[in-house]
């Protein structure tokens, strides 16, 4: 499998290490685009994956599936021309699909050109349970509580917790685009980011991301709590993120697939 990834930060070099230089798994990164030609270049010699500027010719080099690792407004701006090229995408700025319509031209043209997006699990869990609780209909409260640091919600520093959002998944992604896709993920597994229900708490006090969700319907209820180590290079970026990423890419094609 040959890799393509869009942009060349943590999370493209995370992707870069482990399949370039430990080849811990199947496949290789042989194309990168970015607009840092500093970093582009570095990345390039260390890991020997072509470093392009340009979009056009990045899409049309010897690359098999795309791994968008950057923001979400190169998300939305690339991500027609990479599904109408036939390329398989995996999506990490899930922020890209707060516009509903946007979201059903990007399915359509999938469907009409049999490529497959991926939107990884990200920092969190319990998104096959979210949808196999909305399968029919039957899933009717779907809330998350975010405890990050001040430093990673780029804030200045305070002394005491506090909330500093509390509302839609939908205006999550508006006022925090970098730091709360597990949010608007869950709403696009169960029922809608108007619907879900997101609380974004700056706590001085932890190390760690905390993500503590809670899901109620004709299932049942169901609660569950993550902790993310932050990666150390970047601690806006969760190490689980970066994980669930390089866990998709293996996973690409599998005879046996494990959830819904």
């Amino acid at each position: 499998m040959r890799i393509g990834i869009i942009g060349t930060g943590n999370i493209a070099t995370y992707v870069l290490e482990i399949f370039n230089k430990r080849e811990q798994a199947e496949g290789k990164v042989v194309s990168l685009f970015g607009r840092n030609r500093e970093v582009g270049r570095r990345l390039e010699e260390q890991y020997g994956a072509a470093y392009y500027t340009d979009f056009q010719e990045f899409l049309e080099s010897s690359i098999d599936m795309v791994v968008e690792a950057s923001t979400v407004e190169a998300a939305v701006r690339y991500m027609k021309e990479i599904v109408e090229h036939k390329k398989d995408l995996i999506v990490s700025s899930i922020g890209a699909f707060k516009e509903e319509a946007f979201l059903q031209e990007i399915r359509e043209i999938a469907e009409r050109n049999a490529v497959t997006i991926y939107l990884p699990s990200g920092a969190i869990g319990g998104l096959d349970l979210l949808q196999s609780a909305n399968a029919i209909g039957g899933l009717h409260d779907v809330r998350i509580t975010t405890r990050k640091s001040p430093r990673s919600l780029g804030m200045r520093s305070i002394e005491e917790a506090a909330v500093v959002f509390d509302g839609s998944a939908r205006d999550a992604i508006d006022r925090f685009p970098k730091n709360v896709n597990v949010a608007f993920l869950l709403s696009l597994a169960g029922i809608g980011s108007e619907k879900t229900r997101v609380r974004v708490i700056a706590d001085p006090g932890i190390d760690r991301n905390t993500h503590f969700i809670e899901a109620v319907g004709d299932f049942g209820e169901m609660r569950l709590e993550i902790e993310n180590r932050p990666m150390p290079s970047n601690p806006k970026t969760s190490y689980l993120a970066a994980l669930s990423i390089v866990s998709t890419i293996m996973n690409k094609g599998t005879a046996v697939r494990i959830g819904s």
